[in-house]
Order: structure tokens, then C-alpha cells, then sequence
């Protein structure tokens, strides 16, 4: 009966790797969800950012020189 043995054995170890990977499955998950909330955050900043350079850039005096940027 050493190969029943063995077969027990054996499905313990796996049961024992299946219950990490469910763990790990669980964390990796995790982590994806607060990179996600993360990248969205970023994203608004970003886009706030943005607005405000271009309200700032409006507010800039018209050039009234050459339109190459070179003075005269």
C-alpha cells in the first residue's frame, strides 16, 4: 500500500500549492485593483493639470513679433 501512500501524499502537497496559489491569485488582485484606482487618480490629476496650463496659456499676451519665435 506504499503507492496509495504516496498518491495521498502527493494530492496533500497539491491541495496544500492549490490553497498558496488561491492566496496569491487573491493578493495579485489586490494589488490590481489599487493600481487601477491609482492610474485613475493620476489620470484626473492629469487632466486638471492640463486645464490649467491652458487657462494660463490664454491669459499669456499675445506675440505681437515674427510667429517663428525668433526676435527681431
Amino acid at each position: 500500500m506504499a503507492t496509495l501512500r504516496d498518491l495521498a501524499e502527493r494530492l496533500d502537497r497539491l491541495l496544500l500549492r492549490h490553497q498558496e496559489l488561491e492566496r496569491t491569485n487573491a493578493l495579485l488582485r489586490e494589488q490590481v485593483d489599487s493600481v487601477g484606482t491609482e492610474r485613475d487618480s493620476l489620470k484626473s490629476r492629469l487632466t486638471a493639470a492640463r486645464s490649467r496650463i491652458d487657462a494660463l496659456l490664454e491669459r499669456l499676451p499675445a506675440n505681437s513679433g515674427s510667429s517663428d519665435g525668433t526676435s527681431p
